[in-house]
């Protein structure tokens, strides 16, 4: 369990450098995906499988495609041939290479069998992290979901479009 540990907190750093060292939004975000998905493998070798798994379903799975979406919607580069120089093997062979490391390590930890081994530490259930959460720090729950309604309503009423013609109407000014 050890080596996976190391292993995967080596290919978390070197991929989430990069991120910060990406020239390309495209392979910054491929870079980040590696990075989340080595931090879960980081989660699972400590014994949190469920921090793990929220890990890859929430941050690796639904945000990272939030992030593809948007790239490909800004569409940065007006060259005609930026698909030319995405497949270059220089852009993906690094990731590739970090994502093979982690795959090696799962599966020699599956083929020694010591996925049931834990580094040192109490295993972390999803009732254990519900039963804090909504124990003692049931407040802190709530202010923090009470902070993220009002970020959710601030950016829905910044990010609305204003029709100047209904404004000069509700003015009683001329149209």
């Amino acid at each position: 369990m050890e080596i996976a540990f190391y292993l995967s907190s080596l290919v978390a750093v070197l991929a989430t450098i990069g991120v910060i060292t990406g020239t390309s939004p495209v392979h910054a975000v491929v870079y980040l995906i590696v990075s989340l998905i080595a931090v879960a493998m980081v989660f699972f070798a400590l014994g949190a499988p469920f921090a793990g798994a929220l890990e890859i379903i929430v941050y690796a799975g639904a945000i990272m495609v939030l992030f593809v979406f948007v790239v490909m919607m800004l569409n940065l580069r007006p060259d005609a041939d930026r698909e030319l120089t995405w497949t270059h093997p220089r852009y993906w062979l690094g990731p590739s290479l970090l994502a093979l490391v982690l795959l090696g390590a799962l599966l020699a930890l599956l083929r020694q069998g010591g996925v049931s081994e834990l580094i040192d530490g109490e295993l972390l259930t999803a009732r254990a992290v519900g039963l804090t959460l909504f124990g003692p720090w049931l407040m802190v729950v709530e202010l923090a979901a009470i902070l993220l309604l009002a970020a959710l309503v601030t950016a829905s009423h910044v990010g609305r479009r204003r029709n100047p013609l209904r404004n000069t109407e509700n003015r009683g000014g001329s149209p």
